[in-house]
């Protein structure tokens, strides 16, 4: 049965409880472990005399619960202001999420999935790759391996003459929109971890190499090739062509996506022309698009590659 008397948690052991946690996003059940572990530390003697304990409501130093259930526990934290409570509900799943103090968007959504990291726009603008201020956050989290199919010139034509595969596993947050992504099973290649002051905890994110094939192959979550032409121009002197080519590799694209990313190389004339020529060695087969749905184009030869007419 529900513990139902009165029960008073003291204010000033809950706040160092969680001011020792090194981070500052919990789920419902890290609560309830924390709940578990502290439980008589957090509660006030039962021998504090009635006049005290009115004292101390009155400061706002201890709170007063009906039941010590961790239930109760919990939604009288948020309550009283302990904690935060935080709907992230995505349409694929929904998540609820408990914060002590300011959290960043990174600690927020880094907690979602331990394996899930930062991408595309995102990934630029950690990286410093872009001078705009993105009103999107692109989070991924690698879907199983799947088999890739045949290609030919007509299945090409027909695939980017149409419209690209936007996820709808969107919510705002803040103001910004958030897209949590399924990408290709790649074994988090190119994925490293970066602090912000913000964050006291590292988050994960693409690294230079990964970001500039990721924004290659879907310009849509990265602002458009424009601003893929300009992150390919500002990585040039900290990026490995060598470790571009090794990626692609290993990820082994069904699309030639190595004559985009060639493309973008070449355009910026900021890269060496052997190491440019790493990617013109690759074989090219078939005449590839640089985006979807473009209207008016130019044909680049030595790319093989249609581009924006004018780009």
């Amino acid at each position: 049965m529900a513990d139902t008397k009165t029960n008073y948690l003291v204010r000033s052991q809950i706040e160092a409880t969680f001011r020792s946690q090194s981070r500052r996003v919990f789920s419902q059940q890290d609560v309830y472990d924390l709940i578990t572990e502290h439980h008589e530390r957090w509660h006030l003697d039962t021998n504090v005399k009635e006049e005290q304990i009115k004292s101390m409501l009155a400061a706002n130093e201890a709170w007063e619960l009906g039941s010590a259930t961790p239930r109760a526990i919990l939604l009288g934290l948020v309550r009283h202001g302990a904690l935060d409570r935080i709907q992230l509900p995505f349409p694929h799943r929904a998540y609820t999420r408990y914060t002590f103090g300011r959290a960043s968007a990174f600690e927020l959504l880094q907690s979602l999935d331990q394996n899930a990291y930062f991408t595309h726009y995102t990934a630029m603008q950690l990286h410093g790759f872009t001078e705009q201020i993105p009103k999107a956050i692109y989070l991924n989290v690698e879907q199983f391996a799947t088999g890739g199919g045949l290609l030919s010139q007509e299945g090409i034509d027909r695939a980017f003459k149409g419209k690209p595969r936007i996820t709808n596993n969107v919510i705002e947050h803040e103001g910004r929109r958030v897209f949590k992504l399924n990408g290709m099973n790649t074994g988090k290649l190119g994925v490293t971890t970066m602090t912000l002051d913000e964050s006291p905890l590292p988050f994960a994110v693409t690294n230079i190499e990964r970001t500039l094939i990721d924004i290659a192959v879907r310009p849509m979550y990265a602002g458009g090739v424009s601003e893929v032409a300009k992150a390919y121009a500002a990585a040039a002197d900290q990026c490995s062509v060598n470790k571009i080519a090794a990626y692609l590799k290993k990820l082994d694209f069904t699309y030639p996506y190595h004559q985009a990313i060639g493309y973008y190389l070449d355009r910026s004339a900021a890269y060496d022309a052997d190491q440019v020529e790493l990617l013109a060695r690759l074989p090219m087969e078939f005449d590839f698009y640089l985006t979807y749905q473009m209207k008016n184009t130019d044909y680049n030869e030595r790319w093989r590659l249609y581009v924006p007419k004018g780009f």
